[in-house]
């Protein structure tokens, strides 16, 4: 027999990896002799394949599944891919765009059925690519369609526990639904995790705009970098102890182009270096104005809607406006009524959606979120009392720092692929969280509702 002058790994990969699966060899035992030893891969997202960082974490793994194994413990390393909400649905609403339609051109049910026959197609690549790779995964889970391909976070057995913890956290109070400031990517056109923003630093333009008291006596200029934002301004903030606005705390100015009047407050955020030190407060469009806002008791007046346009509640001549050509408008005007002091250059930080580029505006709406405040003490307690131990450690000082400054986690997105929220609304707009529609129907009938 002729050997080959370099070796050739395909042919030797793709008869022993087949053999050691059907052995039996990377499956956990029911009975195990030994300490189990077990390892969750954090899945992949469909909607791409395997890239270097994959591999060398995939390679970090397995190599201490297999030093385990050998060593005699009980190990289990569980695979599978990830729905990847978000990313997966713009991969399919590009397909449709090439093809002149939208999502809405074919309906819900008809494009999570597209969606389902385009996740066959990339989760079978990423599973063969970790096979491949040797992976030493138990393959034994089987997803959705039998196969064994590991789990995959929108089977039918997933969906069904993410029923079960939701409707449990809500029945303990730590998930609720209300209206708060989240990031809203308008083109998506849903709320988008911190996660997903991109913040980076652009060239932009600082304005300066004369907001007049009042009573006539003069007026306060206030720096801003978002005009746009103003219609929807219910205070102008300075800092306490800024001597040069201590006399004018508690007066009222007219916010301009609205005809609006509205305090003026002092808080200790305002950064009396920031622009003149006078700052436009505007609690449903600014995360930081939102605080001031809770703390002084003000008023939200959101003048976004979804898509971005100026709403109903702005002056008529702004209404339906894009944000941009808002921003435009607004400040010909302030010009032309002489309210605009100055506009200079100004470097920002420009908070972007990661998934569609798009500026990102912190928007009010009604959300899911869970309360974080007693989930966070225990995990930091666990970690303290060494429950749970971080390798290398220096991660545990990052995992403390993330706990003791979180805040409570939105988890809903108005996206059609996904799990869906188990709640059910009557026509008064009372809600329902529950495991099934035959459940919510029963709690509704329990409070007396007939609909």
């Amino acid at each position: 027999m002729e050997l080959a002058k370099s070796f050739e790994p395909h042919a030797i990969e793709a008869h022993w990896y087949p053999e050691w699966e059907q052995r039996g060899y990377f499956r956990h035992s029911d009975d195990p002799a030994g300490p189990p030893y077990c390892i969750q891969l954090p899945p992949p997202n469909v909607t791409g394949t395997l890239h270097m960082g994959h591999a060398f974490q995939q390679t970090l793994m397995d190599t201490l599944i297999r030093y385990h194994r050998m060593r005699g413990f009980n190990t289990n390393w569980v695979a599978g891919t990830d729905h990847a909400g978000i990313a997966t649905q713009i991969v399919v609403e590009g397909q449709l765009q090439a093809e002149g339609k939208t999502r809405h051109d074919l309906g819900r049910e008809k494009f999570l059925e597209r969606v389902w026959e385009w996740k066959q197609q990339s989760g079978s690549t990423i599973t063969r690519q970790m096979r491949r790779l040797g992976a030493s995964a138990n393959w034994t889970y089987a997803d959705t369609d039998g196969r064994h391909a590991g789990y995959f976070t929108m089977d039918a057995k997933m969906s069904r526990a993410v029923i079960e913890v939701f409707v449990r956290l809500h029945d303990e109070g730590l998930i609720y639904r209300g209206k708060r400031l989240v990031n809203w990517d308008p083109v998506l056109g849903t709320a988008v995790s911190d996660l997903e923003v991109d913040s980076e630093e652009e060239d932009g333009k600082i304005w300066e705009i004369r907001y007049p008291f009042e009573d006539g006596t003069g007026a306060v200029t206030v720096a801003t970098t978002r005009p746009e934002t103003m219609l929807g301004d219910v205070a102008v903030a300075v800092n306490p102890k800024d001597e040069r606005y201590a006399r004018l705390v508690g007066k009222q100015v007219l916010l301009p182009l609205t005809g609006r009047s509205i305090p003026v407050i002092a808080d200790d955020y305002v950064d009396p270096e920031f622009g003149t030190g006078c700052v436009k407060i505007t609690p449903a469009h600014d995360f930081n104005d939102y605080q001031i806002g809770q703390r002084h008791g003000l008023p939200q007046i959101n003048v976004l809607a979804l898509d971005a346009r100026i709403n109903d509640n702005a002056p008529a001549a702004y209404r339906g406006l894009d944000r941009f050509e808002a921003r435009k408008r607004i400040l010909e005007d302030l010009d032309t009524q002489g309210f605009l002091v100055s506009e200079k250059p100004y470097k920002l930080r420009v908070p972007r959606s990661g998934r569609t580029g798009v500026i990102v505006e912190p928007m009010l709406t009604d959300q899911w979120f869970v309360k974080m405040d007693a989930l966070a003490k225990r995990g930091l307690e666990a970690v303290a009392a060494g429950e749970v131990q971080f390798f290398p450690d220096h991660w545990t000082t990052t995992y403390n720092h993330w706990l003791e400054n979180i805040q409570d986690w939105c988890i809903s997105r108005q996206l059609w692929w996904g799990h869906q929220i188990p709640c059910w609304y009557d026509d008064q707009g009372n809600t329902y969280v529950a495991r099934s529609e035959a459940e919510a129907e029963a709690q509704a009938a329990a409070t007396g509702y007939r609909g």
